[in-house]
């Protein structure tokens, strides 16, 4: 689980109610911001109006399971991406390049590398290699695009609904203002609807999609490092040259920290 995704969302959550409850009510102030009609309003209009934006109802449901991906940590290490196919790289100096077939049977899990092998073992030609892994980095994009997307939408659609259950709330209000002492107590009511719409966007959709985006980002450049590694092995290119090529994937400050652990082996004969 990621403890920083769960505790961001939990924290945020607990500094809301604990500055309402220090209120002059004390925590029963907290039983003001509750109002079933104004959560209907809100929520109910947002996850509808999201209903209508996402393809169908399977893409619906898939939009709001996304959710769960932020709760699995990242498991894409990119120096330890380059260590792999760096040892990969010497095996197939040393031994030819259907010697990477049982290498990636033994010590492979990641399904994209060991596909990546296989296509280079079977002898296909560099550029359809490149061509398939390419394309498969594109539809896993258009796949975390979508996911995206649905938080986003949502997260501008409970700001909006929020202001709608405002007006309703104003309009009901002021359509009763014979009755100056429920004006002070409506128009609380009618605000709540804004404060759930900012809650629904800014504590969870907006952090969910950013977080989203932010392994989209890692895992893309994860695997281009995979593809340009693959394609370097099928080249015949040195180990040590491998290296340096996929370290300008990194920033300066890794390089260095990986500089002083053991590299590719110097290939040169």
């Amino acid at each position: 689980m990621d403890i920083a995704s769960i505790l961001g969302l939990v924290l945020a959550i607990l500094f809301v109610l604990i500055s309402i409850s220090l209120g002059d009510a004390g925590v029963a102030s907290i039983m003001a911001f509750l109002d079933a009609p104004s959560a209907m309003i809100t929520y109910g209009g947002a996850f509808a109006v999201s209903l209508v934006m996402s393809s169908d109802i399977k893409g619906f449901i898939n939009g709001l399971k996304s959710i769960k991906l932020i709760l699995k940590p990242v498991n894409y290490n990119e120096e330890e991406i380059i260590k792999q196919i760096i040892d990969l790289s010497n095996v197939a100096r040393k031994e030819g390049l259907l010697a990477l077939e049982e290498a990636a049977n033994n010590s492979i899990e990641d399904e994209f590398i060991k596909k990546g092998i296989l296509l280079i073992v079977d002898g296909t030609d560099p550029e359809f290699v490149r061509s398939i892994l390419e394309t498969e980095l594109t539809c896993i994009g258009d796949r975390h695009k979508t996911n995206i997307a649905f938080w986003e939408n949502l997260a501008s659609m409970g700001p909006a609904w929020g202001m709608i259950g405002t007006l309703v709330g104003l309009i009901n209000m002021l359509g009763n203002l014979s009755d100056i002492n429920s004006v002070g107590p409506n128009m609380a009511i009618a605000l709540v609807t804004t404060f759930y719409g900012s809650l629904l966007a800014n504590w969870m959709c907006i952090p969910v999609s950013t977080k989203l985006k932010s392994n989209d980002v890692a895992e893309i450049m994860a695997k281009n490092i995979v593809v340009e590694g693959l394609l370097s092995i099928q080249a015949g290119e040195n180990p040590r040259i491998i290296e340096e090529k996929l370290k300008s994937f990194i920033s300066p400050e890794r390089r260095q920290a990986m500089a002083g652990n053991e590299g590719g082996e110097e290939g040169g004969e």
